[in-house]
């Protein structure tokens, strides 16, 4: 189990690389997440919605993405209240105080998916939730000790250097565990250091003395590893680069950002906006997904970015909505059912003619189609594949589609999304859009050649975890990590030639 000093210190990476190492040392592997707090979701293939980064961790290990990987997902919806999603399906909206009132409802849950993970798997890496140290929610606990304690699980505590405090970070965390939690803890990692590595050795010495436990790596910093972030913290950290500029409008409740990561991998200058005279003029503007749609359309107009995007329109700069934003897009958004809040009707930004209605049922599917001619992201017959995660139906009031859809597993065949009489608005219902490389490319080379610049595809081809295996091999020591944890070594093929400890099955 990989557990943090803190949120944002690097778990969910570590857990993603540890799930890569693992599977090339023969191991049959896993992720888990009891309980995740992010509105980055992705979609299984039997349509269940579970948190992306545990879908990238199962990517990584080589294994599809089922519910039992993250049992429970909260999606904040407003500062106090969550959407909670139980093994895959939505449940209802819950107060936070009333939420902590079900966790011995939960519980059994969260057992039910991890003995099933263990059953299946040879070893199962655990990320833990914010940090353990946290004893004002210890009774609250369903995702850090409490797990570890009833798995018999062997915790690796990680601190992040580069927010300061790194030995204090660790040394506390472990002064504030209980005996029991604390013997659970093996070794220790130390994430995000810059520069020479030989300057942190008296701080690896003095962790030995101070803790008793083994510094199993300092891990170098590194913002290219290709891992989807879980909360919109991250994108602070983000600095554009590259001759295309995207701008992305950041409202307070964006969700699903991870969708466009994938025009920064391939060399456009992605930036994140929360004001209207930082949009600029780019070569494009992203609308991203929201959870709260009428609040962040509504905050669009407060700041003024939304009169702004209509400047951008008139002067012919190509905008994308995506779930949210595409329903933001549209002349209304109607919510007679009161599922987003009390206002039941709202004008949209009136920019396609398309018009949106709210009810109670969840669209979670994956799809596969083609893009139809006609936009700005059209082309000859453009295959993409993704998934849907919404609420709400949208019908087109003349506008001609984005793309016609297979939904998985029902192969149902639908129209997607609308599309403006010149091309450069789209709308569109399907995250994992810009994944499409051919898509994403031909979108970047329009876009490039409407200012003048050339573009040369690229990005992330091939094995895109290789770089993140090779990352944490290069600075830890995986002999010791494996000894400490109870595992042995294997070779490539699964044949163990050493193995130590106890296999767990329930």
């Amino acid at each position: 189990m990989v557990q943090g000093t803190a949120s944002g210190v690097g778990k969910s990476v570590i857990v993603t690389a540890l799930c890569r190492v693992l599977r090339e040392e023969g191991w049959r592997v896993a992720p888990f997440k009891a309980q995740n707090m992010s509105l980055n979701a992705a979609v299984t293939r039997d349509g269940r919605e579970i948190g992306r980064a545990q879908a990238a961790q199962a990517d990584a290990a080589g294994i599809e993405a089922r519910a039992e990987m993250n049992p429970i997902l909260l999606k904040p919806e407003a500062e106090y209240r969550s959407q909670v999603v139980v093994m895959g399906r939505a449940t209802g909206s819950v107060e936070a105080s009333a939420y902590w009132g079900q966790r011995n409802r939960l519980w059994p849950v969260v057992k039910g998916a991890l003995r099933t993970l263990r059953y299946e798997h040879d070893v199962v890496v655990i990320e833990g939730a914010g940090s353990p140290a946290e004893v004002n929610l210890r009774r609250h606990d369903l995702a850090n000790m409490r797990v570890a304690t009833a798995s018999d699980a062997s915790v690796l505590l990680v601190g992040d250097i580069e927010r300061g405090g790194v030995l204090a970070q660790l040394v506390g965390t472990l002064e504030l565990l209980r005996p029991r939690e604390r013997a659970t803890v093996r070794g220790l990692l130390v994430n995000k250091f810059r520069g020479d590595v030989r300057l942190f050795d008296g701080g690896v010495r003095f962790l030995r003395r101070a803790t008793g436990l083994p510094v199993l790596g300092v891990l170098p910093f590194a913002d290219d590893l290709s891992v989807p972030a879980e909360d919109s913290l991250s994108l602070d950290a983000v600095v554009p680069s590259g001759s295309i500029d995207v701008a992305v409008v950041r409202y307070p409740r964006i969700s699903n950002f991870d969708d466009i990561e994938p025009l920064a991998e391939a060399g456009a200058a992605v930036r994140y906006v929360r004001r209207p005279d930082a949009l600029g003029v780019p070569d494009l503007v992203v609308l991203p997904g929201s959870k709260s749609t009428i609040s962040d359309l509504e905050w669009l107009r407060a700041t003024g970015i939304a009169a702004r995007l209509r400047a951008l329109v008139d002067a012919g700069v190509p905008v994308v909505g995506i779930c949210g934003g595409f329903q933001m897009l549209g002349e209304e958004l109607r919510d007679p059912l009161g599922v987003e809040g009390p206002v039941e009707q709202v004008r949209g930004l009136g920019l396609l003619p398309v018009s949106t209605t709210f009810g109670r049922e969840k669209w979670t599917v994956p799809v596969t189609g083609r893009v139809e001619e006609g936009s700005i992201l059209g082309g000859s017959e453009l295959r993409l594949e993704g998934y849907e995660l919404h609420l709400g139906e949208t019908k087109r009031g003349g506008a001609a589609p984005f793309a016609t859809l297979t939904r998985g597993p029902s192969g149902e065949d639908v129209t997607d999304g609308a599309v403006s009489s010149d091309g450069l608005l789209v709308g569109t219902y399907v995250h994992g859009l810009f994944a499409n490389r051919a898509l994403r490319d031909a979108l970047l080379q329009r876009l490039a050649a409407r200012r003048g610049v050339r573009y040369e595809p690229h990005g992330v081809s091939g094995d895109r975890y290789a770089p993140l295996s090779a990352w944490f091999r290069s600075a830890v020591d995986l002999r010791a990590l494996l000894h400490v944890v109870g595992l042995g070594e294997r070779t490539t093929g699964g044949r163990s030639r050493r193995v130590t400890g106890t296999p767990h099955r329930g």
